[in-house]
């Protein structure tokens, strides 16, 4: 079946290369924004984000507008054939509106007011904000919404903080109320608000979790997490009702944001349920390639585990990078530069996982402000004589050269469970570690395993369908919302590969701990019981041997760190045992046989070299092949995007050596950039990569 996704705009006709433009800040200086236009053309870019914090820049003073500066720009933009998403200023707003209306500036968990100032500085309840917004946005959409330029809509830039004003805490308990059928007893109890006698009697002593008050009711503070998400969302659907009725065809997003330096997904808002309300997932990708914490290559695969994160909200449609850098940021603790060729390798890798543009913060640097260092096209020298801008010109050549690639997608037979409200939960309990918990990055060593065999994997969150998939893996599922173990079953009962690990089944959706004991209702899929949990120092470790027969066909002793459960069988086989302290000979990997399926144990959290065997053998079990004909150099990448016709093979080399590697070998391989047939032995250069097209 061929499946190619269309372009979010019919003008749109291949990747979007460009950036956030700001020549508002540049009006003063007219012979810029002429020179820019020619270094656009040079630097091969077709799509610009305009408008993002111009809101100063239209509105000067309240109820006085002055378009003519984005007129100008806008059809400057359109003579030359280029591509507008189109913003809306909200995220940042002029000092009037502050002085006029105090009452828009967001309150902090402290209960004090802020000042004026900063980004994204507002009251996302203010009946006043959101009329304002909202008003803006209508001029915008009736100026523009036949421009030939426009081809989508930005919608305000990077959401996220909450506010604790005092219509914060009454817009939160009648969110409260309307979760909880106006009953506060089935509050009080879903809160267990019995402890240290914290039971309410009244609606309006609830309050927003605060440092000088209440935030040690865990179901408090995660319904305070979700009723933030909500309340942003409210906060954007309200915005888009003009851009929704007077341009019902231009599709409208908002730009989602990564999590630094672990790089993770940004944990303040839900993304899986803000991805509904969306029309195309777009996310801003600042990886600190070059660090001294990690190798290039296990950072690429932690960057490739976010693409998949984004790409998986909608179901594998393409998503958008938004925001990037063709060099470096000013706000990482240590701001390296790119090495030559990262630029090309890393956005081609977003390429790889489904991205179909590219698009940087920012197209120049400014003078002045806080982000007058941050990495852009074009430096403050002004022009296109140095590496930054040739190396972004070269990618914009090679997009142009892999231009079918557009709207296929990444085909996955494995899933990886990552869930936000878990990860809310895990971090919230007073257990195991007091810090970092390591749930993202558990999810990334599962993950590592399959990225170093160039398998593709989608990262969901628990209320997914599972149904599509060989194997399903769910680290550290601490949290289970109603009716998702029944589906856990039904995907194992009909020939699936299902593997849970240590820390599951602990709590409801309220943060309540299932009673009769733990893995909860994933008890009876697993067919074992934890009794209980020991977390191990940094340096302490225990090891775990595979009995010689075990049906895997795994051998040796592999070393477990962090933490280890102790559990007993109720149904399932024992795999390996572990080594060392009180549980000495007791379970560490167990399977289930549950109806056509099997379900998987670890009760450990183990190191990279066990995930590597465990998940080979359960992906030949499966039939699950990769393109490469051997195992894959340690440091190269694979990735493969689809129509379900033609197949797009990348391959990457995160490492500053040469490399040399052999794909499958009963087909011929084109390479797009360079536009030759290759062997299927090659070596691959430092940071180098290839787009292969598959000739059956």
């Amino acid at each position: 079946m061929v499946n190619r996704y269309p372009t979010i705009h019919e003008r749109v006709k291949g990747f979007m290369h460009g950036g956030d433009y700001n020549p508002d800040q540049w009006l003063r200086y007219p012979e810029i924004i002429q020179e820019d236009y020619r270094l656009m053309k040079l630097a091969n870019c077709n799509t610009f984000s305009l408008n993002i914090f111009g809101w100063s820049a239209i509105e000067p003073e309240e109820g006085v507008y002055n378009f003519v500066w984005l007129d100008r720009i806008m059809n400057d933009l359109a003579e030359r054939g280029s591509n507008v998403i189109l913003a809306t200023p909200s995220g940042a707003r002029p000092a009037w509106l502050s002085q006029q209306y105090p009452e828009v500036l967001r309150v902090e968990k402290n209960r004090k007011r802020n000042l004026h100032g900063l980004r994204h500085n507002h009251c996302i309840t203010s009946p006043v904000y959101r009329e304002k917004t909202q008003q803006l946005n209508r001029l915008l959409a009736e100026r523009y919404k036949d421009h030939p330029a426009l081809v989508m809509w930005h919608v305000s830039n990077e959401y996220g903080g909450e506010c604790h004003c005092d219509m914060c805490q009454e817009a939160f308990r009648n969110w409260l109320k309307k979760q909880y059928n106006h009953d506060l007893d089935e509050l009080n109890h879903a809160w267990w608000a019995g402890f240290w006698s914290h039971a309410f009697n009244d609606w309006s002593q609830i309050e927003s979790p605060a440092p000088h008050g209440e935030n040690q009711v865990h179901g408090h503070n995660i319904d305070w997490k979700r009723f933030v998400t909500d309340q942003t969302i409210d906060f954007y659907k309200n915005e888009i009702i003009p851009l929704r009725e007077i341009t019902p065809n231009i599709l409208v997003t908002t730009n989602f944001m990564g999590n630094y330096p672990d790089m993770g997904p940004y944990l303040g808002l839900d993304y899986n349920k803000f991805s509904k309300e969306v029309d195309v997932v777009t996310w801003d990708s600042y990886p600190a390639w070059h660090g001294d914490y990690q190798e290039t290559w296990e950072l690429a695969a932690d960057v490739g585990f976010v693409h998949d994160i984004f790409r998986s909200l909608k179901n594998g449609k393409p998503f958008l990078i938004m925001e990037s850098t063709p060099s470096l940021v000013n706000w990482h603790e240590v701001n390296k530069a790119k090495r030559p060729g990262m630029h090309l390798l890393s956005s081609l890798q977003s390429v790889a996982h489904g991205a179909d543009s590219i698009l940087y913060f920012q197209w120049r640097k400014g003078r002045g402000g806080s982000e007058k260092f941050h990495g852009a096209v074009v430096d403050h020298l002004g022009n296109e004589n140095n590496r930054v801008f040739r190396e972004v010109a070269e990618l914009g050549d090679h997009l142009s050269r892999i231009q079918e690639v557009v709207g296929t997608s990444v085909k996955s037979e494995v899933a990886i469970v990552f869930d936000w409200e878990n990860q809310w939960a895990i971090d919230d309990a007073q257990a195991l570690r007091k810090a970092n918990k390591k749930y993202i990055k558990t999810c990334q060593s599962h993950y590592q395993s399959f990225w170093k065999k160039g398998i593709p994997v989608d990262v969901i969150s628990m209320d997914k369908d599972f149904s599509q998939y060989k194997l399903l893996i769910a680290p550290m599922l601490y949290m289970v919302k109603p009716g998702v173990a029944e589906r856990i079953e039904e995907f194992v009962s009909n020939g699936g590969i299902f593997v849970a690990t240590y820390w599951s089944g602990i709590v409801n959706e309220n943060d309540l701990c299932f009673l009769g004991g733990f893995p909860g209702p994933l008890r009876n899929v697993l067919g074992i019981w934890s009794e209980e949990i020991d977390t191990l120092y940094e340096n302490d470790y225990n090891e775990i041997t595979f009995f010689s027969d075990n049906t895997l066909g795994l051998h040796g002793t592999y070393q477990a760190k962090d933490y280890c459960e102790v559990i007993h069988t109720e149904g399932a086989q024992v795999l390996a045992e572990y080594e060392h302290d009180f549980y000495v000979d007791t379970p560490a990997v167990t399977v289930n046989q549950f109806g056509n399926g099997q379900a998987y144990y670890l009760a450990s959290r183990n190191q990279s070299d066990f995930y590597d065997a465990f998940y080979g053998k359960l992906v030949d079990q499966l039939g699950i092949n990769s393109i490469v004909g051997e195992d894959l150099p340690n440091g190269v990448s694979v990735q493969v995007r689809t129509d379900g016709s033609e197949a797009y093979i990348f391959v990457m080399n995160f490492n500053n050596t040469v490399k040399k590697l052999t794909l499958v070998n009963d087909h011929k391989y084109y390479d797009l950039l360079t536009q030759k047939y290759i062997n299927t032995t090659f070596e691959i250069k430092p940071y180098g990569v290839y787009v292969l097209k598959k000739n059956n």
